[in-house]
């Protein structure tokens, strides 16, 4: 990564020098709280690059209030900025930018070291196991998830479920498919207890079959491409439109099983809308998603199947170029 892109990606964490002293209103920490809800809307409708430059500002902005607050009030600050430092951290990394999402991934537990939150800490230390996913290193994350799990009576349920189920994916990349299935069964008998009012993390609440998308990905890993490929049809028959980049990410797994099932036309029809969706978010996330259906489709490189896909996949290679 380029040393001027990096400090573009790190500058809104790292302002300099004194905050001059000013009255901060408490109600600013709701205001933010409502900000962040519809952040992870808009960022399931947009993909990275359109949020990135928002987000980052506003935790820019939060910071120098948590400079000039006390009290209860700079608390609160601490907490909903540490919640904004792990969008952050997601937006780069679906964006393709392990370094910047790293780099943000740290001040997350940094501003969560300092708000004395269990709860955030736990959740910090699972969004530096996405990282290390990210990263195909399965100790590292199940050395992270432990961590945020040392203490589980101290955690909400929704936390422990975020850490159980990226423990799975830690799992999977171990090739042990017993301790995935055990993780996430364990995640979901907690599902039903998740009633937090914590605005943050909420993905297991906000999305359909969350556990169900954790297992195919994990069945995907482990080559188990018939049960995967079952279990992304149930998931993307309820996957709403406002969902459509996780969609995207969805149909290219779900591509990617069909083609390690022999099954090289059911894959090209389904690469088809991802595809699309992927020139739409500029998602590097499904960018790599799609890359793994054409190392998949290799045995088909040479036949109408190879052609259409390659085909279906042209407008994000051209994407990839013009960007």
């Amino acid at each position: 990564m380029k040393r001027r892109s990096f400090v573009t990606a790190t500058a809104a964490a790292l302002t300099a020098g004194p905050i001059p002293e000013r009255h901060v209103d408490p109600a600013l920490i709701t205001y933010f709280e409502k900000q962040l809800e519809g952040h992870y809307r808009a960022d399931m409708m947009l993909g990275p690059h359109d949020l990135i430059g928002t987000v980052s500002a506003q935790y820019e902005l939060i910071d120098r209030l948590i400079r000039a607050a006390a009290g209860e009030t700079r608390r609160g600050l601490l907490r909903v900025g540490a919640a904004y430092a792990a969008l952050v951290g997601w937006l780069y990394q679906d964006a393709g930018d392990l370094g910047a999402a790293t780099f943000w991934r740290g001040v997350t537990q940094e501003v969560a070291m300092r708000s004395r939150d269990p709860q955030l800490i736990g959740y910090s230390l699972v969004n530096q196991a996405q990282v290390r996913t990210d990263l195909g290193d399965g100790l590292g994350v199940v050395d992270l998830c432990e961590a945020a799990l040392a203490h589980p009576r101290a955690l909400v349920p929704k936390v422990r479920v975020l850490a159980l189920q990226q423990q799975a994916h830690g799992a999977s990349l171990s090739r042990d498919r017993r301790a995935v299935d055990a993780l996430l069964d364990q995640a979901e008998a907690l599902v039903p207890r998740v009633d937090d009012d914590i605005p943050w993390g909420n993905a297991c609440r906000r999305t359909a079959n969350y556990l169900e998308v954790q297992r195919a990905t994990c069945y995907g890993r482990l080559g188990l491409s018939e049960e995967a490929g079952a279990l992304w049809s149930q998931v993307l028959d309820v996957v709403p439109e406002t969902a459509r980049r996780d969609r995207g990410v969805y149909l290219a797994r779900q591509a990617t099983a069909a083609a390690r099932a022999q099954d090289p036309d059911q894959a090209v029809d389904i690469a088809r809308e991802a595809a699309a969706i992927a020139v739409d978010t500029r998602s590097v996330r499904m960018r790599r998603e799609l890359s793994a259906l054409e190392r998949a489709m290799r045995p088909w490189q040479d036949t109408a199947a190879g052609d259409d896909l390659t085909e279906v996949l042209a407008p994000i290679s051209e994407g990839g170029r013009r960007g």
